[in-house]
C-alpha cells in the first residue's frame, strides 16, 4: 500500500501558565518595551470589558459580547497586522480593533444600537462587526482575491470561533483561498464553547487547524493565552501570505471566561471546576509574570496603570452617554446604497410617527 499524503499540525507555546519560557523564545521576547505596551493594551481591554458589562446590566447598553479571556489572542492579532492589511472581525475582537484605531466609544455605540458605531475610526478598509456566524470569512476571502488581482502585498485576516468552523461560509473561504493561492489568514479563536455547545460536539477533528489541509492551506495551532505564541504564528502566517506563498488557518486555543454575551448564563451549562481551571491559565497573569521577572513591570506600575485604564475608559463611557440618540431614519439609512421603494415608504411612515409621538 502506498501513502498518498501525510500531514502534521504543529502546536506552538512559548510560555507556561506562570510566564516561564518553554525553550527558545521568538525575537519579540527581547523587545520588553513593546511587550509592556502589549500587556497594557490587554489590561485596558479587560477594564473596558468589565465596564461595558456594567453598562449593560444597568440598562445603558444593549446585548454585549465579552472579550474576557481573549485578550492575548485579540491584541496579538491586531499588533501583528500592518495598516494596509484588511481585518474582518466577528463581534468581540475589540483588542485587535483598538490597535487598528477603533475608539472604545464606537464599540459602545454599536452595542447600544447606534449604527454610527459601525462608521468607526482607524483603518477605513476594515470590515464592520459581523454577527452572522462566519460570513466574515467570505468577506475576507473576497478582499484577499482583490489584493492578488491588484498585485498588492496586503493580507486579509478574519476571525471566527470554534463553532464558526462548522459553517459552509468558513469552508467556502478556505477552499477558494487554497484554490487561488490567496493572501488570507483564517484565525480560529477556539474558546471551547459555541454558546452552550462544547468544542467536542462541534467537530470530530483532533484539531480545528487541520481543517486547513482540506483546502490546501497551512494549518497551525497555538496557545491563545500566550501572547508570544500568538504573535509567532501570526507573524509567520502574515509573512507567508504577503510573500505570495498562500494562506493559513491559525487556531488559537483559549477559553471564554465569561458568558457568550450578556444575554447568556454560562452557569447553566458549564461546570464550575472547568471555569476555575481556565482562570489559572488566563493570559494577563502569564505575561505579567514574564515582564516582572525581567524587571519590566512592577506592582506599583500595575496599580497605576489600572487606575489610568479606569480613567480612560470613563472618558469613553461619558462620550458615549453624551451622544444624542440617532434619528428614527437611521434604521433605514444604513441598509442599502439605494433604498428599495417599499422601504422608502416605511421610512417616511416611521419618520412621521416619530414626529407625532
Amino acid at each position: 500500500m502506498k501513502l498518498a499524503a501525510s500531514f502534521t499540525i504543529e502546536y506552538v507555546q512559548c510560555l507556561d501558565t506562570q510566564g516561564e519560557p518553554l525553550g527558545e523564545l521568538p525575537a519579540l521576547a527581547q523587545q520588553l518595551p513593546e511587550l509592556r505596551d502589549l500587556y497594557q493594551r490587554m489590561s485596558y481591554l479587560r477594564v473596558f470589558d468589565a465596564k461595558a458589562i456594567a453598562l449593560q446590566r444597568t440598562g445603558k447598553l444593549g446585548t454585549y459580547a465579552s472579550a474576557l479571556g481573549h485578550e492575548a489572542a485579540h491584541v496579538g492579532i491586531g499588533s501583528a497586522m500592518r495598516p494596509e492589511d484588511c481585518f474582518a472581525p466577528m463581534y468581540r475582537e475589540y483588542g485587535a480593533q483598538f490597535y487598528r484605531g477603533v475608539q472604545p466609544r464606537e464599540v459602545l455605540m454599536y452595542w447600544g444600537g447606534d449604527e454610527r458605531g459601525n462608521q468607526f475610526s482607524g483603518v477605513q478598509h476594515d470590515f464592520s462587526w459581523c454577527v452572522p456566524i462566519s460570513t466574515q470569512c467570505l468577506h475576507a476571502a473576497g478582499a484577499a482575491m482583490a489584493f492578488k488581482l491588484r498585485k498588492e502585498p496586503r493580507v486579509a485576516v478574519c476571525v471566527c470561533g470554534d463553532g464558526g468552523t462548522s459553517k459552509a461560509d468558513f469552508y467556502g473561504a478556505l477552499n477558494i483561498a487554497g484554490a487561488q493561492n490567496l493572501p488570507l489568514v483564517l484565525v480560529i479563536v477556539n474558546n471551547g464553547w459555541a454558546i452552550s455547545v462544547p468544542r467536542h460536539m462541534q467537530s470530530g477533528a483532533e484539531t480545528l487547524a487541520q481543517k486547513a489541509i482540506a483546502g490546501g492551506l497551512y494549518g497551525v495551532q497555538a496557545d491563545g493565552n500566550d501572547l508570544l505564541a500568538v504573535r509567532q504564528v501570526m507573524d509567520a502566517a502574515l509573512s507567508k501570505a504577503r510573500a505570495g506563498d498562500g494562506g493559513s488557518v491559525v487556531e488559537l486555543v483559549t477559553y471564554r471566561l465569561g458568558d457568550h454575551t450578556t444575554a447568556d448564563d454560562a452557569r447553566r451549562y458549564r461546570p464550575e471546576v472547568e471555569v476555575k481551571d481556565a482562570w489559572a491559565k488566563e493570559p494577563l497573569h502569564r505575561l505579567r509574570q514574564f515582564l516582572s521577572a525581567r524587571d519590566a513591570w512592577s506592582e506599583a506600575q500595575e496599580s497605576a496603570w489600572l487606575a489610568e485604564c479606569g480613567r480612560l475608559v470613563d472618558i469613553e463611557v461619558e462620550a458615549y452617554l453624551a451622544l444624542a440618540p440617532p434619528p428614527t431614519s437611521a434604521m433605514f439609512d444604513y441598509l442599502y446604497a439605494e433604498l428599495p421603494l417599499d422601504l422608502q415608504t416605511q421610512r417616511a411612515e416611521a419618520i412621521a410617527w416619530s414626529r407625532a409621538n
